[in-house]
């Protein structure tokens, strides 16, 4: 068994040491730094650190002692050396000598190989005899979904809404990412889910330019029944249809008087554990999303062609 130590999932762990631990065939478990085995899971393992040794993982190893087969440091940037971060942020710097730099007298003591991405640090490591390991490219995900939310700060109460639906959507389908717009309590309301992204906010001139500038998948507008939102429009109807994704609507949304539910979006009561349903529905079924965008498109188009004959204006006759 190999136990690969890392912060946090991250392109290092990626591109460089698990296509390197792979490749030798042997069973690969990726731990946070709070994820700490049994002194009996490390007998005969070996335990690769990406970067950083975390004290309680220094604390396991030594009690551990005779357990360990293996001990290996990866390196990508020359965190040992604390002379090498000069002029970085302090508090980078500072991370660099709490997480790796002053271990690298325990390493060597412990006997630990060292492997590192480039011929520079191979290098300037020679005495250790380090390894160089190559980078491999990561392969595309298969058939991603991306599903956005782009509301704005008049929109708190539906971004907390979504937080759970989300939640449940990305545990159980790795293939969605959920895009979001918000400022920093948005990003800290959704930091703890992964594949999130969270756009700052942009003027509209902009925001149009970015709806155009990526295909999406599944737009979400679930308007709750607040009274600021009983005088909104179908203007997401457009949003969405403009960057040729399939809408899923609340009820009470204005939207649905534009919308037919199977037709061209999905009308879901207001619940969250139905939306999640939906939403998962909707990520697993392509064709499905890719009907409702056309009919979509389709009901937008009716919609201009109506403004263009009728005018915006009640006739003054």
């Amino acid at each position: 068994m190999i136990f690969l130590v890392e912060e946090q999932p991250n392109p290092s762990s990626d591109f460089f040491v698990l296509p390197a631990l792979r490749a030798g065939g042997e069973a690969v478990r990726r731990c946070r730094f709070s994820d700490i085995p049994s002194i009996e899971a490390l007998q005969g393992a070996t335990v690769v650190f990406v970067r950083y040794i975390p004290p309680a993982w220094r604390r396991l190893l030594e009690h551990a002692h005779g357990h360990v087969a293996h001990l290996v440091l990866f390196m990508d940037d020359d965190v040992l050396d604390v002379r090498a971060s000069a002029g970085m942020p302090w508090r980078y710097r500072a991370k660099l000598w709490h997480l790796a730099a002053r271990h690298r007298d325990w390493l060597r003591q412990r006997g630990a190989r060292l492997w590192v991405s480039t011929p520079y640090l191979q290098q300037k490591y020679a005495d250790w005899q380090p390894e160089l390991v190559l980078p491999c490219p990561v392969p595309p995900p298969a058939s991603m979904c991306r599903v956005f939310y782009h509301g704005s700060a008049s929109h708190q109460a539906e971004i907390r809404w979504l937080r759970p639906v989300m939640e449940t959507v990305l545990a159980r389908d790795e293939r969605v990412y959920f895009e979001i717009v918000g400022g920093r309590d948005v990003y800290r309301l959704y930091r703890g889910l992964p594949r999130v992204t969270v756009v700052h906010p942009m003027r509209w001139p902009a925001y149009g330019g970015f709806l155009a500038s990526a295909q999406r998948d599944i737009g979400l507008v679930p308007q709750l029944d607040l009274p600021f939102n009983r005088a909104r429009s179908h203007t997401k109807v457009f949003d969405i249809t403009a960057c040729g994704a399939a809408g899923v609507y609340s009820p009470g949304s204005a939207c649905v008087a534009v919308i037919s539910h199977g037709v061209d979006g999905w009308v879901v009561p207001l619940d969250q554990a139905a939306w999640a349903e939906s939403i998962l529905a909707l990520a697993g079924d392509e064709a499905l999303r890719m009907a409702l965008a056309a009919k979509a498109r389709e009901t937008v188009a009716r919609l201009a062609d109506g403004y263009s004959r009728h005018g915006p204006l009640p006739s003054s006759q």
